[in-house]
């Protein structure tokens, strides 16, 4: 552990798309190489709110492991595996919730927040309100040194690092407690200027060929304020430009897109030329590679179980010491 410990997981939506890339995966390969990582797919977090309607949960899993390799993740470097074939996950986080107060989860950033927003679930349930518990026994599980999360996320491990404390305060110094490791994510605007979500219908997936992300960007929504091509535009309020930031140097962005967006001097549809001429060459590879893993149909079976095991190793002497300090 001389690097340092990371852990970080994803639930299993399905396909991932640019949003995930930008907010997750580039950050985890940069980590992989710098840091002993463990990435996980968190399919009992998915259950949280997607209870009710399970029947896509293995295709979805298949698919983004697929995604996560084709973008980057190694194995050899950062296990990967699947986050309910560790029953230690689930023990901690039993023995966890023992300790948690109900106040701390009531006072949960997101719990309120998500109930309002999803109306179309219901979110009264044990496992929603008590889904920080498994999150901190998901990190505490491998004496993780450090969580990469974005500024808003800060909250939510706090309440990990609360749980270990007081863990440690009753039963001794056993658990590591976790820092954030700050890391700022772009922001990545769908088709429809929205944020890009699967349930919006507006994503650019990382399993889209040159030819469908194309199909995608050229009626892609911009400054509405623009209606006519010799019509000034802003690109401070422009979805295409925010792609820009992420995909043109910036020299072209300073020096091309947006004076010639604010003087007319280039179309909304010569702007998105000019991002798909930068944003194909960082995507192509990525597909090819997830068609070429997509024809060896046992290659994420393989790598989840290799992931596994080189998880349980780790996850089974923490809950060893675990049960021993609470003379279990």
């Amino acid at each position: 552990m001389s690097k340092g410990r990371v852990l970080s997981g994803m639930r299993p939506t399905g396909r991932l798309h640019l949003g995930h890339l930008f907010g997750a995966l580039e950050n985890w390969r940069r980590l992989q190489e710098a840091y002993e990582c463990f990435f996980f797919v968190a399919d009992w977090h998915a259950l949280t709110t997607e209870y009710a309607d399970t029947k896509g949960i293995q295709e979805n899993i298949r698919e983004m492991v697929l995604d996560m390799l084709a973008a980057g993740i190694d194995p050899s470097k950062a296990p990967l595996f699947l986050q309910s074939r560790l029953h230690e996950h689930a023990e901690l986080y039993l023995l966890l919730s023992m300790i948690t107060p109900v106040p701390w989860l009531e006072r949960n950033p997101t719990y309120k927040e998500q109930q309002q927003e999803l109306t179309t679930k219901d979110l009264s349930t044990y496992g929603f309100l008590g889904y920080p518990v498994l999150m901190a026994s998901d990190i505490l599980i491998y004496k993780a040194n450090h969580v990469p999360v974005g500024i808003d996320q800060v909250p939510h491990l706090e309440l990990t690092r609360e749980i270990a404390r007081r863990f440690n305060y009753l039963y001794g110094e056993v658990l590591v407690i976790p820092e954030a490791l700050l890391t700022e994510f772009p922001k990545v605007p769908g088709t429809d200027g929205r944020k890009m979500s699967k349930s919006y219908g507006n994503a650019v997936y990382l399993a889209d060929s040159s030819e469908q992300v194309t199909a995608k960007i050229r009626p892609m929504v911009t400054d509405p304020a623009r209606v006519r091509r010799s019509d000034p535009g802003n690109p401070d309020i422009c979805p295409v430009f925010d792609l820009h930031k992420i995909f043109t140097p910036k020299v072209e962005r300073d020096t091309i897109i947006d004076p010639g967006c604010r003087t007319a001097g280039i179309g909304c549809l010569d702007c998105k030329g000019v991002l798909l001429q930068h944003m194909l060459p960082v995507l192509r590879p990525i597909y090819d590679r997830r068609q070429e893993l997509a024809t060896r149909p046992e290659i994420v079976q393989e790598v989840l179980e290799d992931g596994y095991a080189k998880a349980k190793k780790v996850a089974g002497e923490t809950l060893s010491e675990v049960k021993a300090a609470m003379h279990l």
